[in-house]
């Protein structure tokens, strides 16, 4: 999320909005800061309004609310929306998911590339400032009670083959050891069940992991405080394992600061149904919840897109196209008799996160998505620095894994 999740030219003021790890206070010697669940994080006293939007309340990573930015909205519909960043960054990433989702795409490879994505739903302005466009996209994190988010950048170089001397420079400072880790922990927000709240870890604490800290600073993302969530742990792996086989099959895309956006539910599956059914009740009841992204927010809202680009033609039937239109369903229950979350109104046909199984059998009660794409470019070969961060990525989880069992 580092560098394409800038929002700026809202007019906030620096006390009416944002959230996230970088306003909450952090403590010395890299440990976590706290987030007491049910309660609106450091720095959010009245959210800022453009036409309903309100800050995304558990961003981990990436250009947050400050002076002259807003980190990622969150529109009433439940999406989450992303300002396009100054040329070329943002023609590019809007290119990227135009592309991707294109109505006549046609190319294999793009249409499973859509299995690792968060859905895309166009381009999102407001009547207030037209000219102001806004990527709107699935919130990966929606469907989840206590949402444990884990932001990784892949690949073994931040800065792509047209970045200037100073930006490599810079970008090599930041972390030196990328170009051999082959990934960075850019953020985590972890849900710790002894005490209803999250720790909260931002990129200083990525930055200072090495090789033989590597696997430990990893598995806090998987210990809740009082044991190491081996199921969400393996289910990531398998994730994690799909993606790196599309990587395999392809030789059309190359992808830099490009992260991979992990979420867990921190309730484990054997949290009682009359525990939960309190927990959704109290939180019903309480202004201002911690979660104020609104997980189970219920808005029906048809639109329609109509996007035209000259990019990547060769993967298209037609010359121009037509943004897929979104279609959100209206969902009036916000749960399922056997606690289950209903889908949240994305559209994109997936089941909930939290219910039963996927195709494979396995349970599906985590998410692997790839975000982040100001800086893809069409190649002919494979992503070999891509590949290489995914697979000591997990070959760490691996090891993680093998240790606790």
């Amino acid at each position: 999320m580092e560098s394409s999740l800038a929002l700026g030219r809202l007019e906030l003021t620096p006390s009416s909005a944002a959230v996230g790890v970088s306003l909450t206070p952090r403590l010395s010697g890299g440990g976590p800061a706290k987030e007491k669940s049910g309660q609106r994080p450091v720095g959010l006293q009245s959210p800022a309004h453009l036409n309903g939007c309100v800050p995304l309340s558990h961003q981990v990573a990436g250009h947050k609310y400050g002076v002259d930015k807003v980190g990622i909205l969150q529109h009433p519909d439940g999406t989450v929306l992303k300002q396009l960043q100054p040329p070329p960054r943002g023609p590019r990433e809007l290119q990227f998911y135009s592309m991707v989702y294109a109505e006549d795409c046609c190319d294999p490879c793009l249409l499973d590339l859509q299995n690792y994505l968060p859905k895309y739903y166009g381009t999102w302005s407001s009547p207030d400032s037209p000219n102001d466009l806004y990527l709107k996209l699935e919130d990966v994190t929606r469907r989840f009670v206590k949402p444990c988010i884990m932001d990784v950048k892949l690949g073994q170089r931040s800065y792509d083959p047209f970045a200037s001397q100073e930006k490599r420079e810079q970008q090599i400072r930041k972390y030196p050891l990328m170009e051999e880790i082959g990934f960075l922990v850019l953020g985590m927000r972890v849900y710790k069940m002894c005490s209803d709240s999250f720790d909260t870890y931002d990129q200083h604490y990525g930055r200072g992991l090495d090789k033989e800290t590597i696997k430990d600073g990893l598995a806090k993302f998987f210990h809740n405080g009082a044991t190491l969530r081996k199921d969400a742990l393996s289910a990531s792996i398998r994730r994690v394992q799909q993606i790196l086989q599309w990587f395999k099959s392809q030789q059309q895309l190359t992808f830099y600061a490009s992260s991979l956006l992990f979420v867990y539910e921190g309730l484990p599956s054997s949290f009682s149904s009359s525990a939960l059914s309190s927990l959704i009740s109290r939180a019903g009841q309480e202004e201002g919840v911690s979660e104020y992204n609104n997980n189970n927010i219920q808005v029906a809202v048809p639109w329609d897109y109509s996007l035209a680009t000259t990019i990547y033609t060769n993967h298209r039937k037609g010359g121009d196209h037509h943004c897929a239109k979104g279609l959100l369903c209206e969902d009036n229950s916000a749960w399922k008799r056997r606690v289950e979350l209903q889908q949240a109104p994305n559209g994109n046909g997936n089941k909930s996160q939290l219910e039963g199984k996927d195709e494979d059998g396995e349970d599906t009660e985590v998410e692997v998505r790839m975000i982040d794409f100001a800086h893809v470019f069409p190649s002919d070969s494979h992503d070999h620095g891509y590949i290489y961060g995914l697979k000591h990525l997990l070959t760490v989880l691996e090891q993680i894994l093998c240790d606790n069992t």
